[in-house]
């Protein structure tokens, strides 16, 4: 099968078109033929191995595995024998751990789930690993009706989700962005938009009842100062140093948290087949609306990186297959 692969840490210049062998499914795994696969922050991240400590789980000179990629939708290839709930011909989407850049991938079952009636597969892959981690980042804070949230970074592929899912739970929201990227937050339902290039949300007298953090522009005494005095800020970013980024900020807050009457909660999104079904349920029923921005076809892999990082970027990118 075609692979984009990499054989070596750095920028988008590393990664190359190849044939490689096509997975195996193991008993409890589905086979899903990848129509479409969108690129995240996590892709970079792997890709370039920075902060220099992620190496240590996807190895020290070299990527252990050479294919990136975790946001998957397609068809149902095969399924292993432990399989009850996908059948071949499924509709499905995934966040793989198997590398998604692929024709093929395996994904177990429980991290799969059926695709939005009411979306394509290009839209659908823009949805695991953003509308997941939005979704578990709110849950921390108890988002839910009458609450003021804001996000900080309120453009991008989890901002997006973070803005409509809020809007979803009764929240009324403030994005922050980019004045270009205004426009675009305010129609995907946030109901005041901040260009940061010219005001501070942290520097006014408005207070909010959770702040999602996806930028990591500003310290954690001047995200407190916006936080009500029972606020939480959920903590899903971090920049730091090129060898341990933003692990020093996480155990800040986390030393920090017990001794303020605010709560300081680093999110560590992980993998979830019942959230997907969640999403699914908001997609279908019009409350969420995945956004894409461009397509690729997998051959572009390295240019939709690029693209990536440039922070040009509404929404999700995402790779045809």
């Amino acid at each position: 099968m075609r692979a984009v692969v990499q054989h070596r840490y750095g920028g988008p210049e590393v990664l190359d078109l190849a044939e490689v062998d096509a997975p195996t499914p193991a008993a409890d795994d589905v086979l899903i033929r990848v129509q479409a696969v969108a690129v995240s922050a996590g892709d970079a991240l792997i890709m370039r191995g920075e902060p220099r400590a992620v190496r240590l789980a996807f190895g020290m000179r070299h990527p252990k595995r050479p294919t990136i990629g975790r946001d998957v939708a397609g068809i149902v290839e095969a399924v292993g024998p432990a399989v009850t709930r996908f059948e071949v011909g499924d509709a499905v989407y995934a966040e793989s751990d198997q590398g998604g850049y692929a024709e093929l991938v395996a994904v177990a079952e429980g991290f799969v789930a059926r695709r939005p009636a009411n979306v394509d597969a290009i839209h659908a892959a823009a949805v695991p690993v953003s509308g997941t981690t939005a979704l578990q980042g709110w849950r921390l804070a108890d988002v839910g009706p009458g609450r003021h949230v804001l996000v900080n970074g309120a453009s991008g592929g989890v901002g997006g989700f973070a803005v409509q899912l809020a809007k979803a739970m009764g929240a009324e929201v403030t994005g922050v962005c980019r004045g270009a990227k205004a426009e675009h937050v305010r129609a995907i339902g946030a109901d005041h938009v901040i260009d940061h290039t010219r005001e501070d949300f942290t520097d006014t007298t408005d207070r909010y009842d959770a702040i999602f953090d996806l930028v990591a522009d500003h310290s954690l005494g001047d995200l407190r100062r916006a936080l009500t005095p029972r606020g939480t800020l959920v903590l899903s970013s971090g920049k730091g140093g090129a060898v341990f980024g933003p692990i020093g900020r996480i155990i800040r807050a986390s030393l920090m948290d017990p001794f303020v009457s605010q709560r300081l909660r680093p999110l560590a999104a992980r993998r979830s087949g019942d959230d997907l079904a969640e999403l699914t349920r908001l997609i279908e029923a019009g409350e969420v609306n995945p956004v894409v921005d461009r397509t690729y076809p997998l051959a572009q892999a390295a240019q939709a990186l690029a693209d990536f990082e440039s922070g040009t970027v509404r929404g999700k990118l995402v790779l045809t297959v």
